[in-house]
């Protein structure tokens, strides 16, 4: 089915109002726009469109098999299905490796047990097991290095070709303005693997303090991230008027959505959005996995220059990439991370 260029779009359930909502007349409100990207020139007014509204995006018809999803999510089943001690044979993360509960360095803690894994196939411990630079987390099967590296590849080009559809309709100087900032060898993109246990008992408490966080509200920091999960729900997003929708799961397409450089890059045209994920009220556990398309840690972050109209400011300070994640792991999972690079003005 080839999409029109009106939004094909999915209904979802409100679970929580975080404050009062502004508007009934929100666009898009309860739903979230569908992109088929089998027709390019329709997708690519879709894309954009999302990106401004809600930093978040389904994809559809993205042509890659579902034969390799399936086989990295049963790997990653057989990792998490290891004993304790096997699995904290590969932790704790410093950043690559597998944690449990704790999340990042500041106290931050969810239901969650999880592997990041490095993206860059010229830094994972298959493809450079002899160099200098080989990132190498112990006791990983090669079976699942493998098929991570086939998986980063063809989500690595789902997330380029939306960006260079960005880049076309933005109409950007180049049309890898941003593709080309995640293929850099020096690409500091990574991949992270969820498992969240089940929480069948939260389905006898009505009372909704009994949620429990799987993983707390945040935004992505990178350019842009693409998730994957299996048939069990719990993710949600934040809209603009801060209610928090629920996002039905579909293990055939992929969800993209805006990261914290995205938002800077187009001068906060594009809203990184906020999401978590609830512990599941079911029988089975939530299986996911997240790329995270990132810039080389020189990358100067700022406004691009083509985006921007005649005598518009920059909203941001420019800082590297690296500044960033220094700045980032300081701070908790929740806080706004592009507090300390906005200028006074934008405050």
């Amino acid at each position: 089915m080839l999409v029109s260029r009106h939004p094909v779009l999915e209904n979802l359930g409100h679970i929580k109002t975080c404050k009062p909502t502004s508007s009934p007349k929100n666009i898009f409100t309860g739903n979230i726009p569908v992109v088929d990207l089998s027709d390019p020139i329709a997708a690519k007014t879709i894309i954009v469109k999302a990106c401004k509204e809600f930093g978040f995006f389904k994809v559809i018809n993205h042509g890659v098999s579902m034969d390799l999803p399936n086989k990295l999510e049963a790997e990653s089943v057989k990792f998490f299905k290891l004993s304790k001690q096997e699995k904290e044979k590969s932790g704790p993360p410093n950043p690559f490796g597998y944690g449990n509960k704790n999340i990042g360095p500041n106290g931050d803690t969810g239901l969650v047990e999880y592997l990041l894994m490095c993206a860059n196939p010229c830094n994972n411990q298959l493809h450079s097991r002899n160099s200098a630079n080989a990132i190498v987390i112990p006791a990983i099967q090669e079976s699942l290095q493998s098929v991570v590296n086939e998986y980063v590849i063809a989500v690595t080009n789902v997330a380029c070709e939306v960006l260079e559809m960005i880049a076309e309709e933005l109409q950007l100087k180049a049309r890898d303005t941003l593709s080309s900032l995640i293929r850099d060898e020096k690409s500091d993109s990574c991949l992270r693997l969820n498992h969240y246990p089940p929480c069948p008992d939260l389905r006898a408490s009505s009372d909704a303090q009994s949620l429990k966080i799987g993983f707390g509200e945040h935004t992505d920091p990178h350019i842009m991230s693409v998730l994957r999960s299996n048939e069990v729900p719990g993710f949600q997003i934040c809209l603009k008027d801060g209610a928090w929708v629920s996002i039905p799961p579909d293990p055939t397409s992929f969800f993209l959505n805006v990261g914290d450089s995205l938002q800077v890059m187009t001068n906060a045209r594009f809203k990184s959005v906020k999401h978590r994920v609830l512990a599941a009220d079911t029988l089975k556990s939530r299986v996911s996995m997240i790329y995270f398309g990132g810039p080389p840690l020189s990358e100067k972050i700022t406004p691009l220059s083509s985006v921007m109209e005649e005598g518009e400011e920059s909203l941001y300070k420019e800082y590297t990439w690296s500044d960033y994640k220094n700045s980032a792991y300081k701070t908790k999972l929740g806080d706004d991370r592009l507090t300390n690079f906005q200028k006074p003005f934008a405050q």
